[in-house]
Formats: structure tokens, sequence, C-alpha cells
């Protein structure tokens, strides 16, 4: 049975900088089919995108991470340094999941596998593994990513 974590304006992170569990700068926050808000860090900088979620220990529900890239592209993503499963999500500049990776494991000796979508995406979302099975996150979702309220966005409308 699912429990979804609705949307709620009031939980909205105000300032330019809030820390949420083990997440740094809770910058905006994505709303799954099922009603499930996760509160992302946005990764929006080339040093941002190359840490990633390197080094965290763990991740809850409710958290992820959101790569935000100025061109459409098939990006690859990798798990060195990531010492905690995550699922891995494509989504396109209209915010529609386009691919998925589950349970992609630590990288625990090089060479590190790519993981490598067959499309092209504007954002990539990385949550805890098992997020995609338990929210029934599928291709084709649409999700919402909306700003924390203060904070400068770095989503870009597409319409």
């Amino acid at each position: 049975m699912r429990h979804p974590r609705p949307a709620d304006p009031s939980r909205t992170l105000s300032g330019s900088v809030a820390t949420i569990g083990n997440l740094a700068h809770v910058t905006a926050y994505v709303i799954f089919a099922d009603g499930w808000r996760v509160d992302v860090e946005v990764a929006a900088t080339d040093e941002a995108r190359a840490r990633g979620l390197m080094f965290r220990d763990a991740l809850r529900e409710e958290e992820g991470m959101l790569f935000a890239f100025d061109v459409p592209r098939r990006y690859g993503f990798w798990m060195k340094n990531v010492r905690i499963p995550l699922d891995i999500i494509w989504l396109d500049a209209r915010r529609r999941v386009v691919w998925i990776v589950e349970e992609a494991p630590p990288c625990a000796a090089d060479p590190c596998p790519t993981y490598l979508p067959r499309v092209e995406a504007s954002y990539v979302l990385e949550v805890a593994a098992g997020f995609v099975r338990r929210h029934g996150v599928a291709a084709g979702d649409v999700l919402v990513l909306e700003p924390a309220s203060n904070q400068q966005s770095t989503i870009k409308n597409h319409k």
C-alpha cells in the first residue's frame, strides 16, 4: 500500500540555503504521478553535476538530486564514489520520464559502468533505490518540477 507524501506548499523551503535530512541545498521539489513529493538539490553547474551524490551515506524517500542541463543530450551517469544504490530517472524538456535505471549499485572498483539512456534528456533525477518500484514510476509519466519558494529557478518552463 502506498502512502503518498502529497505536495504541500507550506513545506516549501525559503531562503537561499536550506537543509533537509542529507541534502545540503534544497532548491526545488518534484511531484510524481502518485502525488509523492521529493525535495531535491538541483545540480545546475558542472562542479555540482560532477559531485552529484558522491560520499553521501543515506538518502531518504523524500530526497533526491536533480541534474539540470542546458542542452538535451544522452547524458551518461556512473556510481563512482556513490555509497548508496540509486534509481536514476531521465526526463525530457517537458518533464516526461524517458528512461529509467533501477537499483544502480555503488561502484566498488574501476572501471565503473556508465548508465546511458537511449534517448536525449534535459533533466536527470536520482532518488533512493527502490523508489521507482514503490511509486510505480514509468516511462511516459510527466513530473512536476517546481523551485522552492524564494529560490532562483534553474528549471526552465518548456511548453
